[in-house]
Protein backbone atom coordinates (compact mmCIF):
# COMPACT_ATOMS: atom_id res chain seq x y z
CA UNK A 1 0.00 0.00 0.00
CA UNK A 2 1.30 3.48 -0.94
CA UNK A 3 2.27 5.82 2.10
CA UNK A 4 0.82 9.23 2.01
CA UNK A 5 3.25 11.58 2.68
CA UNK A 6 2.50 15.67 3.26
CA UNK A 7 5.10 17.88 1.95
CA UNK A 8 5.60 21.50 2.61
CA UNK A 9 7.53 24.38 1.92
CA UNK A 10 7.71 28.50 2.63
CA UNK A 11 6.98 31.28 0.48
CA UNK A 12 9.88 34.13 0.26
CA UNK A 13 10.09 36.20 3.18
CA UNK A 14 12.70 38.57 2.37
CA UNK A 15 12.28 41.55 -0.65
CA UNK A 16 15.29 40.46 -2.25
CA UNK A 17 14.90 36.72 -2.30
CA UNK A 18 14.20 35.37 -5.61
CA UNK A 19 12.91 31.99 -4.32
CA UNK A 20 13.24 29.85 -1.47
CA UNK A 21 15.25 26.61 -1.31
CA UNK A 22 13.12 24.79 0.57
CA UNK A 23 9.64 25.43 -2.34
CA UNK A 24 12.30 25.16 -4.98
CA UNK A 25 13.62 21.60 -3.68
CA UNK A 26 9.57 20.42 -3.47
CA UNK A 27 9.43 22.04 -6.96
CA UNK A 28 12.33 18.92 -8.29
CA UNK A 29 10.69 16.79 -6.42
CA UNK A 30 7.37 17.49 -8.30
CA UNK A 31 9.01 16.71 -11.80
CA UNK A 32 10.19 13.19 -10.85
CA UNK A 33 7.77 9.98 -11.85
CA UNK A 34 10.08 7.16 -10.20
CA UNK A 35 8.77 8.01 -6.40
CA UNK A 36 6.35 5.53 -6.09
CA UNK A 37 4.66 7.04 -2.91
CA UNK A 38 1.02 9.02 -2.72
CA UNK A 39 2.74 12.76 -2.32
CA UNK A 40 0.85 15.40 -1.68
CA UNK A 41 2.37 19.13 -1.73
CA UNK A 42 1.14 22.15 0.20
CA UNK A 43 3.99 24.89 -1.08
CA UNK A 44 4.68 28.31 -0.37
CA UNK A 45 3.05 28.31 2.85
CA UNK A 46 2.82 31.86 4.47
CA UNK A 47 5.78 33.04 6.54
CA UNK A 48 3.29 33.48 9.92
CA UNK A 49 3.30 30.63 11.85
CA UNK A 50 -0.44 30.96 12.37
CA UNK A 51 -1.57 30.91 9.12
CA UNK A 52 1.42 28.35 8.26
CA UNK A 53 -0.01 26.20 11.27
CA UNK A 54 -3.43 26.29 10.24
CA UNK A 55 -2.70 25.46 6.59
CA UNK A 56 -1.13 22.20 7.01
CA UNK A 57 -3.43 21.32 10.24
CA UNK A 58 -6.27 21.89 7.17
CA UNK A 59 -4.64 19.26 5.21
CA UNK A 60 -3.46 17.01 7.63
CA UNK A 61 -7.50 16.71 8.74
CA UNK A 62 -8.28 16.73 4.72
CA UNK A 63 -5.79 13.84 3.47
CA UNK A 64 -4.90 11.98 6.48
CA UNK A 65 -1.06 11.19 5.95
CA UNK A 66 0.75 8.57 7.28
CA UNK A 67 3.99 11.47 7.02
CA UNK A 68 4.40 15.28 6.96
CA UNK A 69 7.58 16.39 5.70
CA UNK A 70 7.62 19.94 7.27
CA UNK A 71 10.56 21.83 5.05
CA UNK A 72 12.13 25.42 5.53
CA UNK A 73 15.38 26.94 4.26
CA UNK A 74 18.52 27.37 6.30
CA UNK A 75 20.64 29.58 4.52
CA UNK A 76 23.86 28.91 6.60
CA UNK A 77 23.68 25.51 6.17
CA UNK A 78 25.75 23.62 3.50
CA UNK A 79 23.52 20.23 3.61
CA UNK A 80 20.15 18.90 4.64
CA UNK A 81 19.55 19.20 8.37
CA UNK A 82 16.66 16.50 9.77
CA UNK A 83 15.71 18.51 13.18
CA UNK A 84 15.36 16.76 16.32
CA UNK A 85 12.37 18.45 17.67
CA UNK A 86 11.15 21.68 18.23
CA UNK A 87 10.40 23.99 21.27
CA UNK A 88 7.96 26.85 22.86
CA UNK A 89 8.56 28.34 26.04
CA UNK A 90 10.18 25.89 28.23
CA UNK A 91 8.01 22.64 26.30
CA UNK A 92 9.92 20.68 23.90
CA UNK A 93 8.76 18.52 21.49
CA UNK A 94 10.81 15.54 19.53
CA UNK A 95 9.21 13.99 16.55
CA UNK A 96 8.49 10.34 16.85
CA UNK A 97 10.38 9.19 13.78
CA UNK A 98 13.83 7.57 14.57
CA UNK A 99 15.94 9.83 12.93
CA UNK A 100 19.19 7.84 13.42
CA UNK A 101 17.83 5.50 11.66
CA UNK A 102 16.25 7.36 8.49
CA UNK A 103 19.70 9.04 8.54
CA UNK A 104 21.63 5.97 8.45
CA UNK A 105 24.30 5.47 5.33
CA UNK A 106 23.24 8.93 3.85
CA UNK A 107 26.44 11.05 5.04
CA UNK A 108 25.14 14.30 3.56
CA UNK A 109 21.79 14.72 5.99
CA UNK A 110 22.69 15.67 9.53
CA UNK A 111 20.36 15.50 12.55
CA UNK A 112 20.29 18.71 14.28
CA UNK A 113 19.17 19.98 17.47
CA UNK A 114 18.76 23.33 16.35
CA UNK A 115 15.11 24.39 14.37
CA UNK A 116 15.65 27.89 14.78
CA UNK A 117 13.68 30.73 16.06
CA UNK A 118 11.69 31.90 13.17
CA UNK A 119 8.65 30.33 11.87
CA UNK A 120 9.90 27.23 11.21
CA UNK A 121 10.73 25.88 14.59
CA UNK A 122 6.77 27.13 15.66
CA UNK A 123 5.55 25.52 12.69
CA UNK A 124 7.34 21.93 13.36
CA UNK A 125 6.23 22.74 16.94
CA UNK A 126 2.76 23.48 15.95
CA UNK A 127 2.01 20.20 13.63
CA UNK A 128 3.76 17.74 16.70
CA UNK A 129 1.19 19.23 19.19
CA UNK A 130 -1.23 18.62 16.84
CA UNK A 131 -0.51 15.46 16.38
CA UNK A 132 0.14 14.11 19.87
CA UNK A 133 -3.06 15.94 21.19
CA UNK A 134 -5.31 14.56 18.45
CA UNK A 135 -3.46 11.17 18.89
CA UNK A 136 -2.56 10.85 15.37
CA UNK A 137 -0.53 7.89 14.18
CA UNK A 138 0.56 10.12 11.34
CA UNK A 139 4.25 11.42 12.20
CA UNK A 140 6.00 14.27 11.02
CA UNK A 141 10.44 15.36 10.21
CA UNK A 142 11.42 19.25 10.04
CA UNK A 143 13.76 19.53 6.90
CA UNK A 144 16.13 22.47 6.42
CA UNK A 145 17.29 22.86 3.02
CA UNK A 146 20.22 24.75 2.17
CA UNK A 147 20.89 27.32 -0.85
CA UNK A 148 20.55 25.53 -3.82
CA UNK A 149 23.03 26.11 -6.89
CA UNK A 150 23.69 23.76 -9.96
CA UNK A 151 26.78 22.33 -7.48
CA UNK A 152 24.32 20.93 -4.92
CA UNK A 153 20.75 19.85 -6.34
CA UNK A 154 21.34 16.65 -7.47
CA UNK A 155 22.76 15.43 -4.50
CA UNK A 156 20.57 17.11 -2.31
CA UNK A 157 17.79 16.07 -3.85
CA UNK A 158 18.90 12.74 -4.25
CA UNK A 159 19.37 12.83 -0.58
CA UNK A 160 15.63 13.96 0.12
CA UNK A 161 14.41 11.01 -2.12
CA UNK A 162 16.16 9.11 0.29
CA UNK A 163 14.66 10.48 3.49
CA UNK A 164 11.21 10.00 1.63
CA UNK A 165 11.97 6.85 0.55
CA UNK A 166 13.05 5.62 3.88
CA UNK A 167 10.01 7.47 5.73
CA UNK A 168 7.87 5.24 3.52
CA UNK A 169 9.57 2.06 4.19
CA UNK A 170 9.38 3.01 7.87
Amino acid sequence: MKKRILLTSFDIWLKDQQSNSDDDLLLEVTKLDLIPHDLSFLRQLPVDVQLASTQVIEQINAIKPDYIICCGQAASRTQLSVEAGASCGESILHTEVDLEKLVAGIAAIQISHDCGKFVCENLYYSVLDYLSQKQLRARCIFVHVPVLNQENLSEILANFVLIINKLALS
